[in-house]
């Protein structure tokens, strides 16, 4: 086993170099330079702040901020006020909400490890221990609340501990936080992909999303009393293989209908309103080849606040839930909007916002005066973001004559010569690049000169639901070769080095950086590989079993003889022995996603064909790094990893 090749770092390592925490182990990572991480320290200390969620009685704030080593829940009074920490976890706790009945008790979600079985916690004001809410067995989400408060809807599934499961089930549950001797199960749904849950106004209707791809899904109305189910969009009447996808329900102020997001008559999702008597569709709002990503209704059912992903640019607008015609828009700053909450008061609308110059930050809108607050600021001692590059959108040729698109940013022209290029593959693969705030790759750009090259290649989403399809099945190396033509669209621009090119890529997006390395092995300098799957057979059968059907919809059923043959051939770790240039790889232990073996099994192959290569694991992570202290050391080695394979260093 290769984990007994690993070497664990200890405090006896010389003070001239970075001592790695006893989290991490290490194979064929060189000693990282102290003075590389004093010179690179003000780029790690980025702290974006996101919004969680309103008090729901003072005009308060939930802000998700890193403290430490790892982001934790802010309670903010007013726009600008000082931030005081209400969580303070070895974990990191990323969502929490106060309660209406006992407003100053927080309720949050954490799982431990990056092991994504998360549980539900009370914390009570004073309180140093919190209360734990659910099954510690099970994997635990807390999806809705019902409109008078007394019950959070939560959602369980089982966990592989006992071994794999075909056919698994989620139960949905009301849980009184306060008391739960009072809870009950609503119902047990067949499959994982449940979600986008509304209350109807009385509580005794919730509409809920039924999502089995990217591209198919099917609304449901569930009678709360007695959990039976009736099928709405497409209707249980409608017959066909056209395949529509809708998310983002919010039942109408009269129970009639339902606002939501579908793409059933196009390429992409509109904002429209599903009369459930009629089965009508009613389209309104602005036009435009874009998806509408978030529809949030008003509690008090009047107002819609609804996301557009324009070009990769979230949008806000403002609708007026009875006659649908737009209201005016208000002056948030440049940047891209993501995730509007509303406040109990139907006034203020909380959104998060950043830029290419901003990591990040919160702002409020007061609806009826159409004014703005801005309530954080994200700032980093020592660095002018404001002086950062601007990512510029860019498009070329695949094989096939299908127009790709992505974006690059390239250093400040002060770097003379043709520059080195590091891809940066996204992740899903239903997924897309979108410009805004880098965080520490900054420093690739503005230390090293290095221009970023963010590809959306076929497969993303945002380009419309065929777009999205174009990858699936026994069409994935297509995907690859959309990277392939992009090297060949580096080797025409003037200022990038077609010889000097690192692919990197997470979850999925390493799993095209492995495939770069093996189709194109003499076209790349480095490759890394984040999180990615290795050998997708191996993927399908020990991914968690919640995940499992969702993902052989996407890449194909492994149970198939001639599936199962054409994904044995495309792995990487059939073709590892391709692999030329050094690689990189790095994982953590507790992912239930791609599964550390993955990293493992590359690993072993291409150092056994005498292939150079980096790995770095951590013992207390998951799908990424989530704690500052693991995530700088990757970065230093990221960095020494660019520095001698694009820098010569």
């Amino acid at each position: 086993m290769l984990l007994g090749l690993l070497t664990l770092a200890t405090l006896a390592v010389a003070t001239d170099v970075v001592v790695p925490n006893p989290n991490l182990k290490i194979v064929g990572i060189p000693p990282i330079p102290a003075a590389l991480a004093n010179k690179v320290a003000p780029y790690t200390e980025f702290k974006p702040n996101t919004a969680v969620s309103w008090h729901p009685t003072r005009r308060e704030l939930v802000v998700a901020t890193r403290a430490g080593n790892t982001t934790q829940l802010h309670r903010v009074t007013a726009p600008g006020a000082a931030f005081a920490q209400l969580t303070d976890f070895t974990e990191p706790v990323r969502y929490g909400a106060f309660l209406l009945r006992k407003p100053d008790a927080l309720v949050f979600t954490r799982d431990a490890g990056g092991n994504e079985q998360r549980q539900v916690y009370r914390l009570d004001p004073g309180a140093k221990e919190p209360v734990l809410l659910t099954d510690p067995a099970r994997r635990n989400e807390p999806v809705g609340v019902t409109r008078t408060h007394e019950f959070m809807l939560i959602e369980s599934t089982d966990l592989d501990q006992g071994g794999r499961r075909e056919n698994p089930t989620v139960d949905l549950s009301l849980v009184d936080p306060l008391d739960l001797a009072r809870s009950r199960k609503l119902a047990t749904l067949p499959g994982t992909g449940w979600g986008d849950f509304s209350f109807s106004f009385d509580d005794k209707r919730l509409a809920m999303v039924e999502f089995k791809s990217v591209n198919e899904s099917y609304v449901w109305i569930m009678e709360v009393a007695t959990g039976a189910r009736t099928r709405v969009l497409p209707s249980e009447a409608v017959t066909g293989t056209t395949r529509i996808a809708s998310a983002d329900l919010n039942f109408a102020r009269d129970g009639r209908g339902i606002f939501l997001a579908t793409d059933r008559d196009g390429e992409f999702r509109k904002l429209a309103y599903l009369d459930l008597a009629t089965g009508k569709l009613e389209y309104f709002g602005s036009a435009g080849n874009w998806d509408v990503e978030q529809v949030a209704l008003s509690p008090d059912g009047r107002t819609l606040a609804v996301l557009s992903n324009a070009a990769g640019i979230g949008v806000l607008r403002l609708y007026d839930a009875e006659t649908r015609r737009e209201l005016p828009r208000p002056a948030l700053p440049l940047g891209t909007v993501r995730s509007a909450t509303w406040h109990e008061n139907s006034r203020d609308l909380a959104v998060n916002l950043n830029g290419a110059q901003s990591p990040g930050d919160v702002y409020s809108v007061n609806v009826p005066q159409m004014s703005v607050d801005r309530w954080t600021q994200s700032v980093a001692p020592g660095i002018d973001a404001t002086q950062f590059r601007t990512p510029q959108p860019i498009t070329w040729k695949s094989f096939d004559g299908l127009t790709i698109s992505g974006f690059v940013t390239r250093p400040d022209p002060r770097y003379k010569g043709k520059r080195p290029v590091l891809i940066n593959i996204h992740g899903g693969p239903e997924a897309q690049s979108r410009p805004g705030f880098m965080g520490r790759w900054n420093y690739f750009v503005d230390e090293l000169g290095i221009a970023i090259i963010d590809p959306n290649v076929r497969g993303s989403t945002g380009y419309g639901k065929t777009f999205a399809t174009l990858d699936n099945g026994m069409k994935r190396e297509d995907s690859v070769k959309d990277v392939g033509a992009l090297l060949d669209w580096i080797a025409t621009q003037p200022d990038l080095d077609p010889s000097r090119v690192v692919v990197y890529g997470g979850s999925y997006g390493g799993y095209m950086t492995l495939a770069v390395a093996t189709n194109y092995p003499d076209r790349i300098a480095g490759a890394i590989d984040a999180v990615g799957i290795a050998n997708f057979v191996s993927f399908l059968e020990n991914t968690e079993s919640y995940r499992r059907d969702l993902r052989r919809v996407e890449y194909g059923d492994e149970r198939d003889p001639a599936m199962r043959a054409f994904l044995t051939r495309i792995s990487p770790v059939t073709n590892a022995h391709k692999i030329k240039a050094p690689l990189f790889v790095a994982h953590g232990k507790n992912d239930p996603r791609v599964p550390y073996t993955e990293a493992e099994q590359i690993v072993d192959i291409a150092r056994n064909n005498g292939a150079p290569v980096w790995y770095l694991l951590a013992d207390n992570e998951g799908h990424g790094f989530a704690k500052k202290a693991n995530a700088d050391f990757y970065f230093y080695s990221m960095i020494a990893f660019l520095e001698k394979t694009l820098l010569a260093r």
